[in-house]
């Protein structure tokens, strides 16, 4: 069984681009037409760019191969150029063709992927979900707690057991900074309505983008504490992780961080 064609496919992600500004999804045909489907997250490129480097490290590294040698190709891809420094955007690339080899295995095993990886530990995992637009909304989902509140009990009637949402603003390109009163006002009433909402039935997940100072978020953070929320999502910019510690020590809620890390501190299992 040798990988023969590959396909790109751009798709589109109509505002407010939700999930990113558009998808990139590969197909691996072998040359027993056994076909594999994967995705690349959102590099920082323009997407059919993106399409063309996912066909170009197919043509030169793993074309002709044997889909289950994902070890062997995975190493010469990684190590392309002499550096062997992980690269954020080769490995998206990579990431969307080892998912495809590991379909392609699957449906040639007759087997779900999970079994090749070691088997089913749970028959069930708790579920989370954003907070979402729809359309028909007059007005900004978070800018409004009630409304915020009223599709976080909905989600939690559908079985998820916690609620992300992120109401303080946009990440900035720029260095963290304090957040207004009024951000600050309107992010704690935000944990209140939901807490009020949901009760015990789920956890509360606020979601950041790397936007504040440690004392701004620590700031913010005692503001939530009363409302528990399960996790405080990379307060601060994520190059910074002696800023993070100084926020972890601040507050009882416990950090979640590693979103942004580069490819060797975040890991490839990831």
């Amino acid at each position: 069984m040798k990988l023969r064609d590959i396909k790109t496919f751009v798709v589109g992600n109509p505002p407010p681009h939700y999930g990113g500004r558009y998808f990139v999804f590969v197909k691996i045909t072998t040359d027993g037409n056994v076909a594999g489907v994967g995705e690349a997250y959102c590099v920082p490129f323009a997407p059919h760019l993106v399409a063309q480097m996912i066909e170009d490290v197919f043509h030169r590294y793993m074309a002709g191969e044997d889909p289950h040698n994902i070890e062997r190709m995975w190493r010469r891809v990684y190590s392309a150029g002499f550096t062997q420094r992980p690269d954020v955007t080769m490995m998206g690339v990579l990431s969307a063709l080892e998912m495809a080899c590991w379909d392609i295995i699957g449906k040639e095993a007759g087997q779900p992927v999970y079994n090749l990886l070691g088997g089913k530990v749970h028959e069930r995992l708790r579920s989370y979900t954003y907070i979402y637009a729809r359309p028909g909304d007059t007005v900004d989902v978070y800018h409004d707690p009630e409304l915020s509140a009223q599709r976080a009990a909905e989600y939690v009637s559908q079985g998820f057991t916690a609620i992300k949402f992120d109401p303080a603003g946009p990440y900035t390109a720029f260095d963290g900074r304090q957040l207004s009163l009024e951000a600050l006002d309107l992010s704690e009433r935000f944990c209140k309505l939901l807490r009020e909402a949901v009760g015990s039935k789920a956890d509360l997940l606020f979601g950041t983008h790397g936007q504040m100072t440690a004392a701004g978020a620590i700031r913010l953070a005692r503001r939530l504490e009363k409302y528990d929320p399960l996790w405080f999502e990379e307060p601060v910019p994520p190059d910074a992780p002696e800023e993070m510690a100084k926020v972890a020590r601040g507050t009882t809620i416990p950090i979640a961080t590693g979103e942004r890390l580069p490819p060797s501190m975040s890991s490839r299992d990831c």
